[in-house]
């Protein structure tokens, strides 16, 4: 699922070849009777109905967690942006050193949204954990030799960043279930059996237009589900836009 295209062209051949299986035993195995054609009528029926609500059901899923990526997005720059303001109440040295941090830390959120290579995410990763540690202690002492209500104020802001990344992490690992994958799977194999099966004749053309459809479908899902190697990605716009500002008012 992390391989939207990939996925799209397993499913396309698994579910043609669901869909010829079930013509070869519908025309030469076990052929269906005038009289079964009704009941089997039925039963088709109610097996596509069972997938199209399901892959409703997936989109959903998928969009809602696309939206909540968004969303997690414009929190941060906005954490990030209000900290940067509140850094102006520290001492001047401190001041500094605070938002000289939080453009370092910018510029690695931003890498975060943008990457796709494993081993780079990695390195931002790191480089984000490091970087969490200095700007806490850069705001903790300060709290600890004075702790005024003003401090509180730039601590709090300080744990707002803090907490946003995490309930970013969070989002990009909240994906469609993998039980949801294998039912959904399942029952389009089955579509597909029925389909040929319930066929009067071997009609191979006829016979991709429902995996085909099915399997865009995947890949529409599988693609908003996969934050990191899909075609529609959240782009770190309010992020971008915040470090250019940040950057060009040093």
């Amino acid at each position: 699922m992390n391989f939207p295209l990939l996925f799209f062209a397993v499913s396309l051949i698994v579910l043609s070849l669901s869909a010829n299986l079930g013509a070869f035993f519908g025309t030469r195995v076990r052929p269906l009777k005038v009289e079964e054609r009704e009941d089997f009528g039925v039963v088709q029926a109610a097996i596509l109905t069972m997938l199209g609500l399901l892959i409703g059901f997936a989109f959903s899923m998928a969009v809602s967690r696309y939206d909540q990526r968004k969303n997690y997005e414009e929190a941060e720059a906005n954490a990030i942006g209000t900290e940067y303001l509140r850094a102006d109440l520290l001492p001047a040295a401190e001041a500094a050193r605070v938002r000289d941090l939080l453009r370092n830390y910018l510029d690695q959120r931003v890498l975060f949204y943008q990457t796709r290579d494993a081993r780079q995410l990695a390195q931002v990763n790191a480089a984000t954990t490091q970087l969490q540690t200095e700007l806490w202690s850069a705001v903790q002492g300060r709290a600890a030799a004075s702790p005024t209500t003003t401090i509180a104020l730039v601590v709090s802001g300080m744990n707002d960043v803090l907490n946003s990344q995490g309930y970013t992490q969070a989002a990009w690992w909240n994906r469609i279930p993998v039980a949801a994958w294998s039912l959904m799977a399942a029952i389009a194999i089955c579509c597909n059996l029925l389909i040929g099966y319930g066929a009067r004749r071997m009609r191979r053309l006829l016979f991709l237009v429902l995996p085909l459809a099915v399997s865009v479908s995947f890949f529409l899902i599988a693609d908003i589900d996969s934050p990191r190697q899909g075609l529609i990605r959240v782009e770190p716009q309010n992020l971008m836009s915040l470090s250019q500002s940040l950057h060009a008012g040093r």
